[in-house]
């Protein structure tokens, strides 16, 4: 019997380059003009995975949101990853934002991406979802590069992330 080749499909980010680029919207807002006097904040906590967007108004919380995404792309961190919130009222005459950020597959994007690969229909090419991962394995590499090829074309709303391939 052949051996089995496979790799695992994840997704997540980069913590480190999240709280860098946080750290570089905070200094941007510090000297922009339009936030001189603001109330305006962007707050990280590591432990949970999100990120509060304090503002005065609407107007402020967009601008703010730009400058975060302007951040986070420029460190390449992926804007699939974040799942913002509403735009909610807070305490003192300003507005709040939580931004929660996609650590780990959940189970309904590990169970479209193990679709996906089922209904391709790639020969002896098997998906297995493992917890926050999905295991996708065949005796054939070439057919595990087909499968990777097959993910990378279609959107499932996270980045996706092949690694242990062997």
């Amino acid at each position: 019997m052949p051996q089995q080749a496979s790799f695992d499909v994840t997704t997540g980010v980069d913590l480190q380059e999240v709280d860098n680029a946080v750290n570089q919207a905070q200094k941007e807002i510090a000297q922009r003009y339009d936030f001189k006097g603001s109330p305006a904040a962007i707050q990280l906590d590591r432990a949970v995975g999100k990120i509060t967007l304090t503002a005065e108004n609407d107007y402020k919380m967009n601008a703010l949101w730009d400058v975060l995404q302007s951040k986070l792309i420029k460190r390449s961190v992926s804007i699939k990853n974040l799942d913002p919130g509403e735009i909610k009222p807070a305490g003192g005459d300003t507005v709040r934002r939580e931004v929660a950020l996609k650590l780990a597959l959940d189970g309904e994007t590990a169970k479209k991406v193990a679709a996906a690969i089922k209904e391709a229909k790639l020969k002896r090419v098997q998906a297995a979802i493992q917890g926050d991962q999905v295991r996708v394995s065949s005796p054939s590499r070439d057919d595990l590069q087909q499968a990777i090829a097959l993910l990378r074309a279609k959107d499932f709303g996270v980045e996706l992330k092949f690694g242990n391939y062997r």
